[in-house]
């Protein structure tokens, strides 16, 4: 599937925020000169076609009392789509990547404690019989990433 402009004018502003209000969905629409049901229908046709993966909120789990930490495995690549299942059914699991490294599969860990950081970890250990290594946050850093669509 490909995208149009106006597609990308969607994906383009959406990553500028997204608006509180009773109708959010109408008042992207008319900035775009759209209508609320073709924004709606665009997004959910991206979704479908996997050119956008999710459409929500991204929560500061440490602003909200809760932790998150980076993890990283070393997943053999026969097992990959086994493990990435595994760890992707997990609720704490806020992103999942592969990456052409010896670590090559990374995915994110929010939880409510930090204690819980170590249990989720140690339980996809168990799980998987793969090795969970933790790569807590030392430092914020804010780099206000885009992508141009």
């Amino acid at each position: 599937m490909s995208i149009d402009a106006t597609d990308r004018a969607i994906l383009n502003r959406l990553q500028e925020g997204f608006p509180i209000s009773p109708a959010p969905f109408a008042a992207v629409a008319g900035e775009l000169g759209i209508a609320e049901d073709d924004l709606i229908a665009r997004l959910e046709r991206m979704r479908e076609a996997r050119i956008i993966t999710r459409f929500g909120p991204f929560f500061d789990a440490e602003a909200m009392g809760g932790a998150f930490c980076l993890c990283a495995m070393a997943v053999p690549p026969e097992k990959f789509d086994a493990v990435m299942t595994q760890v992707n059914a997990r609720p704490e699991v806020a992103h999942n990547y592969e990456r052409s490294h010896h670590l090559n599969m990374w995915f994110v860990l929010a939880t409510e404690s930090k204690d819980e950081i170590t249990a989720v970890a140690d339980d996809i250990e168990r799980a998987t019989g793969i090795r969970v290594l933790c790569f807590p946050k030392l430092r914020e850093f804010f780099i206000g990433f885009r992508v141009a669509a």
